[in-house]
């Protein structure tokens, strides 16, 4: 899945937050790149301007954090194809793993560096439908029945998209027990699918935009960004009878660091996510905390959902990643009709 061969543009988005002025241009200015991947952009545009502030106001130097995104497994082979990221804050560990195991840009231990696997916030997978939710649907066996239309990414580019699949799965090996049951299962789901966008946010693009589709499977946070901004009374989120924790996780990339001397300020920009602070914006944006205090006060807006590890039904990533999305994966059987 990852090639070292030059690819072409990955429609990289960069979002300058601090603009100099004349004033400011005299002083040290340290730039760092996050390479992150679709939902994350509204998140790290708050991060970045709290994170730029506090660390003026410890040492002096003004900081600018620009931002690429886009499907994770894109992101990442981007990065290996030489995109500079100072950090990286990706969808799932495989992805940043690909770092370590193609390019050596970072170690192979680099998940036991920050608290929680460097995991500093959690998501789930939900639904959105229409208004009034006419296709009445409720739990993983609705997104399989004839007649309906279902919003995922491409599980070849898309992050969002494997944990939506893995998702689908482990709902049903815990209702069938039966792992020929859980491919046709989610074969039929995935037969429903009329687009695969390669990131996230193009298939909630596809879905509210373009009007594609009778339910998007999404991010918890990005369903309920959706729900709550303009727009969002036509729109609601149906909660699984159970789904997928997941973690996305994040990294220094050390080859890019170390050439460039940002390593601490790309480590204290890491950390921040786990502060108070930074927990607090990532509940803002409707990522689940791992502080007790910011959960607490959060809790209204976190329904409590039956919710499986990648490790427990899969046995980790590594597994999963070989067994459904390599190329001749399951995934790839399911999409060209294989028995």
């Amino acid at each position: 899945m990852y090639r070292l061969a030059r690819l072409s543009a990955f429609g990289v988005c960069l979002v300058g937050l601090v603009v100099l002025t004349p004033r400011v241009a005299a002083q040290k200015t340290v730039t760092l790149l996050n390479v992150s991947y679709d939902p994350t952009r509204e998140l790290y545009q708050e991060i970045n301007a709290a994170f730029a502030s506090a660390w003026k106001a410890k040492t002096g130097e003004v900081v600018v954090i620009n931002q690429s995104h886009g499907g994770s497994g894109k992101q990442a082979r981007a990065v290996l194809d030489g995109l500079q990221a100072d950090v990286v804050t990706l969808a799932l560990g495989f992805d940043i793993d690909a770092l370590y195991a193609y390019g050596r840009l970072l170690p192979a231990t680099w998940q036991k560096r920050l608290p929680y696997n460097s995991t500093p916030y959690t998501s789930t997978i939900v639904f959105v439908v229409r208004k009034g939710n006419p296709k009445k649907i409720r739990d993983w066996d609705d997104l399989a029945r004839s007649g309906i239309s279902v919003i995922t990414p491409n599980p070849k580019t898309s992050g969002g998209a494997r944990w939506n699949y893995l998702a689908a799965w482990g709902y049903a090996l815990e209702k069938w027990g039966n792992e020929a049951k859980a491919r046709d299962f989610v074969g039929r789901i995935l037969a429903n699918v009329p687009v695969f966008d390669s990131g996230a946010r193009g298939s909630t693009t596809t879905f509210l935009q373009r009007r594609i589709g009778d339910v998007l499977i999404a991010w918890e946070n990005e369903a309920l960004l959706v729900k709550n901004r303009a727009g969002g009374e036509e729109l609601e989120v149906v909660l699984p009878s159970m789904s997928i924790l997941a973690e996305p996780p994040v990294a220094i990339v050390d080859k890019v660091v170390d050439r460039r001397n940002t390593r601490a300020v790309a480590q204290a920009y890491l950390e921040f996510l786990f502060s108070e602070t930074g927990q607090a914006i990532a509940a803002r944006h409707y990522y689940r905390p791992h502080s007790e205090a910011v959960r607490k006060k959060f809790s209204s807006q976190f329904a409590s959902m039956r919710m499986f590890t990648i490790d427990e039904k899969f046995g980790g990533w590594e597994k999963a990643q070989q067994k459904h999305f390599a190329d001749g994966g399951v995934f790839d059987q399911i999409a060209t009709g294989q028995k």
